[in-house]
């Protein structure tokens, strides 16, 4: 068995096939997900898991080198903001619209449902390289 934290396969899975530039997605409940993107949906009632237990698992086994968070979280959900800034540092952020950010998960390897139910809790992690 896997020794570290992440043990949800289909996460586990596309971490494992991600390289530089890549991106993955991790969202609250209602976040829409085009037909093209894998969805992996771990959402089982509200607010389980929470998007920041889901953000965290992922950072313990993801290198991020950038992300993108939705224009709107700033005024619309200023808590998860500063929780999401606390646990990744110094990791650089880059705000887009919430309508910029549905649209790229066209082309994100996949986006992780969670039971999520605050306002713009989606974030867009870049992959970077560990060398």
């Amino acid at each position: 068995m896997k020794k570290t934290r992440v043990i949800n396969s289909d996460i586990s899975r596309v971490i494992s096939t991600m390289g530089h530039f890549d991106t993955i997605g991790i969202g609250d409940a209602g976040m829409p997900v085009p037909a093209g993107t894998e969805k992996i949906d771990l959402a089982v009632e509200a607010g389980i898991p929470s998007f920041m237990q889901v953000l965290e698992n992922v950072l313990s086994e993801l290198q991020v080198q950038k992300v993108y968070l939705a224009e709107e979280m700033k005024v619309q959900n200023p808590e998860q903001l500063a929780a999401v800034k606390k646990v990744i540092g110094d990791t650089p952020i880059e705000f887009i619209p919430h309508e910029d950010m549905k649209k790229d998960l066209n082309d994100t390897k996949a986006f992780i449902r969670t039971g999520e139910e605050t306002p713009y809790s989606n974030i867009l992690l870049e992959s970077g390289v560990v060398f």
